[in-house]
């Protein structure tokens, strides 16, 4: 807990951060360690409200063999149709744990949720909306039989604004993020679903975050011949004051799980960082739960035991590369270790005592669900092993887990759009004659919502970044269609062009309308995608598809041009903004499936454009 006062520091909101006093939860001299090895592992106390958990882990853990608690530690592999499984061991009738992102849904099933980007968490400056879609996320999780969810996000903290992930995250003033991250671990933990904290530490960017990934880039003129990662380097106070400061605020909270991140940090790789895992997080903070790898961010198998993590995602050295399939750094390779001494028995029961600890903390052993879909894939029936083509079986039930969660998702969406101009009395909307709607960015996709994998392109309105934290779309309420269906109510009629360089059609449609609408968007994601030449990081911070021309183009012609703008993170306006004919401006983030209902209640002035920036918009990069 922090020392009394240092929660009354009022922050200000922007990327120019205050310096803040490092703060110890736990000193390590509190710590238990073990006596004549070269890292320092903490052995799990169990402390606070954790010691009931801790006292049912151990009594799990101590009947089990060798094998089995190995078995606690290493995924099954990309071999399975579940691939995020691990644990099962019939022997004790206990069914394993199943694990699936993302930030915003349930990834790769189907009759759930997309809920709104973890950066609309934040606009919102809303603790109880915050908490409700965190709760409502870890309740649909765990309907579906996931024990283990991969969010939320607070790496990156968002230091570049051009950063692919950051949308993931909340904003780069670590006061923020640390509320809002505490929040959402409370609240999905609260849904009955682990949540899992990611990713540790100082990962902000997705260029070059792994070899085999930026070693397959086949870009015109540049050769890449990566060897690892890069490093994020950082002096201690730089590191506690700004990226670990968030991070106590989840500990605080009843985070039970940990994600190490892909970069190396000054130098040494994340998920085998001594320094950090070990001394840190559980040293210091005195977190008490597990550590788990990202996909292929494990570099070794006894050093990145003995640095502090518990758990590797997959299995697999390189689950993105052909190289890595089959091969891992623990599973058999741990037994091995631990019977020929490299990695001491005590260490593998922490392990999986950590694991089995976050199990009963949150009381999954009563009545939890079992994993009713296959990741990935929506059919009914398939393979269980599908390479080796074996136990043909029923895979999905499609169980619906959506209960009333759009409401949240509509009221987290409607309270953070942040109004950044409005003059003229433009907004909101008086049952106007005439509307003109401009954009591709204000329609639907011609693929669907879900036409690209992990939503990897920019085609229609943008309700959601690209990567492994997208999710399935049930459906995606696009801003012309809400728009019209109140137009319908007001008499108004809606002219709209959503090709944004037909200019000769908008300049038509625009001159005879009472107002327009223009929408416009800039999109990024995970690294292992790339989008209109953006490798997961954005290559500058303008809008995309010619947008500043089109807005210029708009005001040009219409004297009451209202910008509306869907984007992971800071624009340049500076081209358009003092535009006396850009009579309004909302920032609208990514705001899910209830992307135009949110929008229209803001509109016509049914809510209150409250939200807040959580990050600056520069003159210029």
């Amino acid at each position: 807990m922090k020392p009394e006062g240092v929660m009354v520091l009022i922050r200000r909101l922007t990327m120019m951060f205050l310096i803040i006093p490092t703060v110890l939860l736990v000193s390590l001299a509190t710590a238990q360690y073990p006596e004549g090895s070269r890292y320092t592992p903490p052995i799990s106390s169990g402390r606070g409200n954790w010691s009931q958990a801790y006292a049912s882990a151990r009594q799990f853990v101590c009947n089990l063999s060798l094998t089995e608690k190995v078995n606690l530690t290493t995924q099954t592999g990309t071999g399975a149709t579940n691939s995020y499984q691990l644990g099962i061991i019939p022997r004790v009738g206990f069914r394993g744990l199943a694990l699936d992102d993302s930030p915003t849904g349930v990834r790769g099933t189907d009759y759930s949720s997309a809920f709104t980007a973890p950066l609309n968490m934040a606009m919102t400056w809303d603790r109880e909306l915050i908490y409700a879609q965190a709760f409502a996320n870890g309740a649909e999780h765990r309907d579906k039989g996931v024990n283990i969810a991969y969010s939320p996000v607070v790496g990156p903290l968002g230091r570049a604004p051009e950063g692919g992930r950051n949308w993931e995250g909340y904003s780069p003033d670590p006061y923020l993020s640390g509320v809002s991250f505490g929040l959402t671990v409370a609240g999905m933990n609260a849904g009955g679903t682990i949540a899992v904290g990611k990713h540790f530490v100082l990962y902000e960017q997705e260029h070059f975050r792994q070899r085999i990934e930026w070693n397959s880039y086949d870009l015109p003129g540049v050769e890449f011949n990566i060897s690892e990662p890069y490093s994020a380097n950082a002096d201690d106070r730089t590191l506690h004051e700004l990226y670990l400061w968030p991070w106590y605020d989840a500990v605080h909270d009843g985070m039970a799980a940990v994600m190490c991140s892909y970069n190396r940090v000054n130098g040494t790789q994340a998920c085998q960082n001594n320094r950090l895992l070990n001394g840190i997080l559980k040293g210091e903070m005195g977190f008490q739960g597990f550590v788990v790898s990202d996909d292929g961010s494990q570099h070794s198998g006894v050093l990145s035991s003995l640095a502090g993590m518990d758990m590797t995602i997959l299995g697999e050295t390189s689950p993105n590369g052909v190289e890595g399939l089959g091969i891992s750094f623990w599973g058999p390779n741990l037994t091995q270790s631990v019977l020929n001494g490299s990695v001491p028995e005590w260490r593998l029961d922490d392990m999986a005592t950590r694991t089995m600890a976050a199990y009963y903390y949150l009381g999954q052993d009563e009545d939890f669900p079992e994993l009713n879909f296959a990741q990935g894939d929506l059919s009914t029936y398939g393979y269980l092993y599908p390479h080796a083509m074996e136990d043909f079986t029923q895979i999905n039930q499609h169980v619906d887990v959506r209960d009333h969660h759009a409401e949240v998702i509509r009221r987290v969406g409607a309270n953070s759009i942040v109004m950044l101009k409005n003059t003229n009395q433009a907004l909101p909307l008086k049952s106007p004659r005439q509307l003109a709607v401009i954009g591709e960015d204000a329609g639907p996709s011609l693929f669907g919502p879900n036409g690209c994998a992990d939503r990897g392109c920019d085609n229609g309105t943008l309700a959601m970044g690209w990567g492994s934290g997208s999710t399935n779309f049930p459906y995606l309420v696009d801003p012309l269609s809400a728009i019209q269906h109140r137009a319908l109510e007001d008499g108004t009629v809606v002219q709209y062009v959503l090709d944004n360089y037909d200019t000769s059609l908008i300049d038509a449609v625009v001159s005879q309308a009472e107002a327009c609408l223009v929408f416009v968007n800039a999109d990024s994601g995970e690294g292992y995608i790339e989008v209109d030449g953006n490798y997961g990081d954005r290559n500058n911070l303008t809008a995309w598809m010619r947008g500043d021309d089109l807005i210029n183009e708009v005001a040009g012609n219409c004297s009451n041009t209202i910008v509306v703008a869907h984007t992971p993170g800071p624009i340049l306006m500076e081209p358009w903004i003092e535009n006396p004919n850009v009579t309004a401006v909302l920032m609208a983030g990514l705001p899910g499936q209830e992307s135009g209902n949110s929008l229209v209640d803001v509109l016509y002035g049914a809510v209150n454009p409250s939200g807040k920036l959580p990050w600056t918009i520069g003159k210029k990069r």
